[in-house]
């Protein structure tokens, strides 16, 4: 037996997820195919949500990050809220059974029919980004007649050290109000007759693999809580966001989620507040893998590419940050090679891997993309008028279809002639 990650790896040259043969799926399924273990799923949350367990808190799910209504009601079975950042996340949340009370609202572009959507389901708190918005939101609570609870996202200027795409705490990023700027910000909504500041939230990047910029960020915040205090603002709420990154080679070590809690707790304990945290990628990016069936294979002089059924528009990652996932066949190959994952998308960006050493393969063979949990399905489209893939989740020996392939007729679905 071989683990890749928990609950995923080899016994004997066959890939297994759970009790499942990944082969299984592939020929009941058809492929590309996204495949997800409820065991890992409650593994990784388990091990997220526990880490905090000494102050009160709120494990609100990124469901940007994974957001198919059955994963959704999985997590929220387990006590997850939602970290949210479109009214369509919050429909799925709410849909999936995440009480209201547990979801929060962020994003800089929040529009006047999205507020209204958040406030008259009675969410938590709204994380707002911009005077404008803060403004904007007022407007809208006072035309509902109902008060918004609110945190400001402050951009603490805290390096992450992670992708630039994925940096979100620094000056330059389009993200919260800047660190100088939001006790203004915070008097401001003081005086507003229709936002309640009842939090304050940072989040500065995604897939960190130091935690010590966490603690940096906490310390500057933990200031402005005591600064707000003192004005007479009753700051119940420390979000801390999320980011804190996974492992996508199986010989890599990331952080444990214990390190991040030693960074953030003793503040939260200091002032005596509700922690929210607000994982997405740690959670779901170990839970999942997409499966593609290798088409043909294409041996040019010094060169070799395994072209795949799976894509850009299945999988962006790789496209769009040059991200590595690692790539395993579904049986154990001989006489490695020297290889590009490629897709069929008219793209010369369509690679799912690059100069990659792999098991030799044949046409015909199922390849797993694993890590692909956060941030695959859900950022998948149509480009190409390509259908998405099915969605399995597997138990134990069972697996379930919990979204259908799209068909043809998907794609064409609200248009018309005219």
């Amino acid at each position: 037996m071989e683990k890749l990650f928990p609950f995923i790896e080899y016994r004997g040259r066959k890939l297994f997820v759970e009790d499942v043969d990944v082969q299984a799926i592939a020929k009941r399924i058809g492929t590309p195919v996204y495949v997800y273990s409820k065991a890992a799923f409650s593994y990784w949350f388990n091990e997220f949500d526990s880490a905090f367990n000494d102050v009160e808190h709120l494990t609100a799910f990124a469901v940007k990050s994974c957001s198919n209504i059955a994963i959704l009601r999985l997590l929220a079975e387990m006590g997850a809220g939602a970290d949210t950042v479109s009214a369509g996340e919050i429909f799925r949340a709410i849909n999936a059974g995440i009480a209201p009370e547990k979801i929060v609202f962020a994003g800089v572009g929040k529009r006047k029919d999205e507020m209204e959507y958040a406030l008259s389901h009675g969410i938590l708190m709204f994380n707002v980004e911009s005077r404008q918005e803060l403004e904007t939101l007022n407007k809208v609570a006072e035309k509902l007649r109902k008060r918004a609870r609110i945190a400001i996202r402050v951009n603490p200027d805290v390096d992450p050290k992670t992708h630039p795409y994925i940096s979100t705490g620094l000056r330059t990023s389009k993200f919260g109000i800047d660190y100088d700027e939001a006790f203004d910000v915070y008097m401001k909504a003081k005086e507003m007759e229709w936002v309640e500041p009842i939090g304050i939230h940072f989040h500065i990047g995604s897939q960190i693999l130091d935690v010590s910029p966490f603690e940096e960020a906490s310390a500057k915040v933990a200031d402005l809580v005591k600064a707000l205090r003192d004005k007479g603002l009753d700051i119940e709420y420390f979000d801390a966001g999320g980011g804190l990154g996974i492992n996508y080679h199986p010989e890599e070590n990331p952080p444990s989620s214990s390190s991040l809690a030693e960074r953030i707790v003793p503040f939260v304990k200091e002032l005596d507040c509700k922690l929210i945290l607000e994982p997405g990628r740690r959670i779901s990016g170990n839970s999942g893998f997409l499966l593609t069936e290798v088409l043909y294979i294409k041996r040019k002089e010094g060169k070799i590419f395994y072209i795949v059924d799976a894509a850009m528009n299945d999988c962006m990652r790789p496209s769009l940050y040059d991200a590595y996932h690692h790539i395993v066949p579904a049986e154990k190959k001989e006489n490695i090679e020297i290889v590009d994952v490629v897709g069929p998308v008219c793209e010369t960006g369509d690679i799912l891997a690059k100069e990659r050493e792999l098991g030799k393969c044949e046409q015909g063979d199922i390849l797993a993309v694993l890590s692909a949990g956060a941030y695959g399905f859900s950022m998948s489209s149509n480009y190409n008028s390509r259908v998405r893939p099915a969605e399995i989740l597997v138990s134990g020996s069972k697996f379930e279809v919990i979204r259908e392939r799209e068909t043809f007729g998907s794609l064409i679905e609200g248009e018309k002639i005219v």
